[in-house]
C-alpha cells in the first residue's frame, strides 16, 4: 500500500452508448442501447437513461425491447470506440510512462511513476485535470479513482460513476470497505459470493472479522489468503505498462444456472467480443481461440482452434467459439463461460482487417439484423439472382447507428432498414437534431461512410497536462460546442 493515493483508475461512463449519444444530437438524454440486434443479440452497454428502464450489459437484447420498447437499438462502432480509446489513452500516457490498459474504456495509471502526483492535494488535481482534458478532447465523461492501490483504486471509480471522482484516502480503507459487500471485491463472484453467504458473511467487514484461517476453509488457501488481504484494503499490485501476457481471456460466472442452448451460444459470442476488445487494447493477436466450460456439477471442459493466422477480428473470433461450443455438451447447465485468445503476436489491427473476407463481412452484417444462423456465409455470399435475395444483401449494407452520406443531403445515421428502404437522420456531432428521410436500400446517391469526430475542433493538448484546466469547472471553456452532454 502507498502512502498517498497515487494510483489512478480512470472508467468512461457507458462508453459506447455515451459515445453513441455524443454523435447523434437527437439522441442526447434519451435511451439508448448497443449491442447485437438479431434474436440471439446481448446488450453490450445501455445509456444511463436505459440503464434505469432496467436495461443493462450482458442482458439478451429482446429482454431490452420488452423494458425499453422506445429505446434507440443501435450496431456497435468498433472504428469509432477504439478512436476515442487512443485519443484517452494518448491523454493517460503523458501523465505517466505506466498506463495499463484493462479495455477500451478502462485503464490504471500509475502518477507517481509519472511525476504527476506525490499527495492527495496533487492527485486530485491531476485527476479533475484528466477529466476535463478528456471531455475538452472528446466530448465524452470519465470517472476516476484514486488510492494507494489498484483495487481501492477501481472500487473508488466505480463509486463515483457517473461523471466523477473519489479519492480514498490511505489509512481509511477498512472504515470505507467494512460496509460494502463481499461481492465489490476482485475475484467475488456470484457462486463465490453465495457460498460466503451461506457461511454468513454478506459484508467486507464480515470477511475481516472472519480471519484468513476460516476463509482458507471456506473458500482454499490461495483464494481464502488474497481475500483476507483484500478485506483489510491490502493490494501491492504494480501498475503494468507492459506484460508478456500469453493469453488474453475473459469469463463470466452466472448466478443461475444456463439452460437454454440458445443463451448459452449468446453468452459465448459476447466474451468473444469482450476478449477481442482486450485483445485490441493491448495492440495484439492471437492464433488460437479457446473456450472453457464450467458444468453444473463444477466439471470444467476446455475446447481449442488454432486458426491460419493471428487475428483480431472479432467475427473471426465469435465464430471460432461457436464451433467449439458445438463440440461441449452442455445438457445438465452451465456454471461458467469462458472466451480467450493465445499465441498472441504483435500485429496490429489493420494487419488483421487485410485476412477479412468479404463474405465473412456479410455474415457479421446479416447476424446483426437478425438473419437466420448461416445467412450470408460463404456459400452464400453470391446467391442467385432474385429480388428477395438483392433485397437482402443491400440492406446488410446499412446496420442501425451507422453513419452514411448522401449527395444531396449530407452526412447522416441509419435509423433503420427493411422492406427495401432505409430511413435515415441527418445530424453531425456539432449540429442541431436533423430531419429524418427514408430512401430505396440501393438509391446510388447514399453510401456507407465514416464516423465524425465527436468534437469538431479538439483542445490542443500538446503540452498536457500543464496547459489544460485543472479543475472540472474550467473544462467548459476547454471544451468545444455540441460535444458530448456531460453533468457537472
Amino acid at each position: 500500500m502507498r502512502p498517498a493515493p497515487t494510483i489512478l483508475h480512470l472508467d468512461m461512463d457507458a462508453f459506447y452508448a455515451s459515445a453513441e449519444q455524443a454523435a447523434k444530437p437527437s439522441l442526447r438524454g434519451k435511451a439508448v442501447v448497443v449491442g447485437g440486434l438479431g434474436p440471439r443479440g446481448v446488450v453490450a452497454t445501455a445509456s444511463y437513461e436505459a440503464r434505469r428502464l432496467g436495461v443493462h450489459s450482458a442482458m439478451p437484447t429482446a429482454q431490452a425491447r420488452r423494458l425499453a420498447p422506445n429505446a434507440a437499438y443501435l450496431v456497435p462502432r468498433f472504428s469509432l470506440y477504439r478512436t476515442v480509446s487512443d485519443q484517452v489513452m494518448e491523454l493517460l500516457g503523458r501523465l505517466s510512462p505506466l498506463v495499463e490498459p484493462l479495455s477500451l474504456d478502462e485503464a490504471f495509471v500509475d502518477l507517481e511513476a509519472g511525476g504527476t502526483a506525490d499527495d492527495t492535494a496533487s492527485a486530485r488535481a491531476t485527476g479533475e485535470g484528466l477529466r476535463a482534458a478528456i471531455l475538452a478532447v472528446t466530448g465524452l465523461s470519465g470517472s476516476v479513482g484514486l488510492a494507494g492501490s489498484k483495487m481501492l483504486a477501481k472500487i473508488a471509480s466505480e463509486e463515483a460513476k457517473p461523471d466523477g471522482l473519489l479519492v480514498i484516502e490511505p489509512g481509511t480503507e477498512r472504515e470505507l470497505l467494512a460496509p460494502m459487500s463481499v461481492r465489490i471485491l476482485p475475484g467475488v463472484g456470484p457462486a463465490t459470493g453465495d457460498h460466503l453467504r451461506r457461511a454468513g458473511m454478506t459484508t467486507v467487514h464480515d470477511l475481516a472479522e472472519a480471519g484468513e484461517a476460516e476463509l482458507v476453509r471456506l473458500v482454499g488457501k490461495v483464494h481464502g489468503h488474497g481475500l483476507h488481504r483484500m478485506a483489510l484494503g491490502l493490494d501491492d499490485r504494480p501498475v503494468v505498462a507492459e506484460r508478456d501476457a500469453k493469453s488474453v481471456s475473459v469469463e463470466d460466472t452466472f448466478d443461475v444456472d444456463l439452460h437454454d442452448r440458445v443463451r448459452v451460444r449468446a453468452e459465448v459470442e459476447r466474451l468473444a467480443v469482450r476478449c477481442v476488445e482486450r485483445l485490441r487494447a493491448a495492440d495484439r493477436s492471437g492464433r488460437t481461440v479457446v473456450l472453457k466450460v464450467r458444468r453444473y456439477d463444477f466439471s470444467t471442459l476446455t475446447r481449442s482452434e488454432t486458426l491460419r493466422g493471428p487475428t483480431d477480428d472479432p467475427t473471426v473470433v465469435r465464430e471460432a467459439a461457436g464451433r467449439l461450443l458445438e463440440s461441449v455438451d452442455t445438457t445438465g447447465g452451465v456454471r461458467l463461460l469462458g472466451v480467450g485468445v493465445t499465441g498472441l503476436a504483435d500485429y496490429t489491427q489493420e494487419d488483421l482487417f487485410a485476412q477479412a473476407a468479404d463474405a465473412r463481412e456479410l455474415a457479421q452484417r446479416a447476424e446483426e439484423h437478425g438473419a437466420p444462423a448461416g445467412e450470408g456465409g460463404e456459400e452464400e455470399a453470391a446467391p442467385e439472382p432474385g429480388a428477395d435475395s438483392a433485397e437482402q444483401l443491400a440492406a446488410r449494407r446499412w446496420p442501425a447507428g451507422h453513419d452514411v452520406r448522401h449527395e444531396e443531403h449530407g452526412h447522416g445515421w441509419v435509423q433503420g432498414s427493411g422492406i427495401g428502404r432505409v430511413t435515415v437522420r441527418f445530424e453531425e456531432p456539432w449540429s442541431a437534431p436533423g430531419r429524418v428521410l427514408t430512401f430505396r436500400v440501393d438509391d446510388p446517391r447514399l453510401r456507407p461512410a465514416d464516423p465524425l469526430p465527436l468534437v469538431r475542433e479538439p483542445a490542443d493538448y500538446s503540452s498536457w497536462p500543464a496547459s489544460l484546466p485543472k479543475s472540472r469547472s474550467d473544462a467548459g471553456s476547454a471544451a468545444s460546442s455540441g460535444g458530448g452532454e456531460s453533468s457537472p
